[in-house]
């Protein structure tokens, strides 16, 4: 890790408001900021998986909305749909959907992956039309900001900004560094 890493720390921390997967007593928090949208994202996915896979208990991940509008046009509505979801108990499963179908991120898709987890249609189709979680997602995207992301994904390990690859063994080496401290 660079010195300059070590000075960039996420400025919002976690709370109950995050989506948070594993203990909050587990020795490393890893937090994501992501685009439904972003083929970065999209390579990552399943290298956060892993990680989770291989450390279980010992990880906590943080997912939040990052969405780059002026490159990704779905990206909004993909994390308001999570979000949608999320109010029904089932961000997780909607949050896998749209990174293991990242190409087909349409409002038509997006009803399709509510249908899919059994979602209240009605309930789902009409807080997007109203843009609801617009809110929310705005929230996670401006607490990126204030911690110095600018590009996704962007990961911090014990609220401290990772610098370096996300490739799975650089990722994990980097976690495991952090529990060793």
């Amino acid at each position: 890790m660079t010195q300059e890493s070590a000075t960039v720390r996420l400025t919002v921390p976690v709370s109950q408001r995050d989506h948070q997967q594993g203990p909050a007593t587990a020795p490393v928090t890893l937090v994501e900021y992501g685009d439904y949208e972003c083929p970065y994202c999209g390579e990552a996915y399943p290298i956060v998986k892993e990680i989770q896979r291989r450390l279980s208990d010992r990880l906590r991940f943080v997912f939040r909305n990052f969405p780059l509008t002026q490159s990704h046009p779905h990206a909004q509505h993909a994390a308001e749909a999570a979000e949608a979801a999320a109010a029904q108990g089932k961000f997780w499963e909607m949050h896998d959907s749209l990174f293991e179908h990242q190409q087909a991120l349409d409002d038509a898709h997006l009803v399709h992956y509510a249908a899919t987890l059994q979602l209240d249609q009605e309930k789902f189709e009409r807080e997007m039309t109203e843009h609801i979680y617009a809110p929310r997602v705005r929230e996670d995207f401006l607490s990126g900001v204030r911690s110095g992301v600018n590009g996704t994904p962007t990961f911090y390990i014990n609220e401290v900004r990772h610098d370096d690859s996300y490739a799975l063994e650089m990722l994990l080496a980097a976690i495991e560094d952090a529990m060793s401290r």
